[in-house]
């Protein structure tokens, strides 16, 4: 893609819901960018991995990490982790998800993360795996951590994750 959209392709089974509390995101994943990674986030909705599981970590004006089923940001799958499918071509803008990694960049297993706004520091440095099409309102109500951590007590869950056909 020639601008800095990350206009996300509309392909059948490749929509990742999200129900929060405040309402259903819908996320179109982005297998043409990153496919295991893709592949990752479907098997883990389809098997109920991320049901209940806590945004354990939110930064206002920057993102909103979930996906660690221990809530702690150490936590991920029984999968072996991921290797890195990052691109130069896209971007990381307000909706964008992006998978979450230590410093090794082939760390990624079933964390990610949502944008609030851009972040011209992670392009190229981590994997995006989609964007959000609906429902970023709701992204934006989630209850924001404190201090440079971003850590949230009593964050809110993902009451449900799924694929949608």
């Amino acid at each position: 893609m020639s601008d800095s959209k990350n206009t996300a392709p509309e392909i059948k089974g490749d929509k990742l819901v999200l129900e929060l509390p405040e309402g259903k995101v819908v996320i179109v994943l982005r297998p043409d960018l990153a496919p295991k990674h893709a592949e990752r986030m479907k098997l883990l909705a389809q098997e109920g991995f991320y049901d209940g599981v806590k945004f354990h970590r939110v930064i206002e004006g920057f993102m909103a990490q979930g996906g660690d089923p221990t809530g702690t940001g150490s936590g991920g799958s029984s999968y072996p982790d991921l290797p890195a499918e990052f691109t130069k071509k896209e971007r990381f803008e307000r909706g964008t998800v992006g998978m979450a990694r230590t410093m090794n960049p082939n760390s990624a297993n079933s964390q990610f993360f949502i944008m609030f706004e851009a972040c011209p520091s992670l392009d190229g440095e981590y994997t995006i795996i989609g964007q959000v099409i609906e429902g970023m309102e709701h992204v934006d109500k989630l209850k924001r951590g404190s201090g440079a951590s971003g850590m949230v007590k009593e964050p809110d869950v993902i009451k449900r994750a799924y694929i949608e056909e």
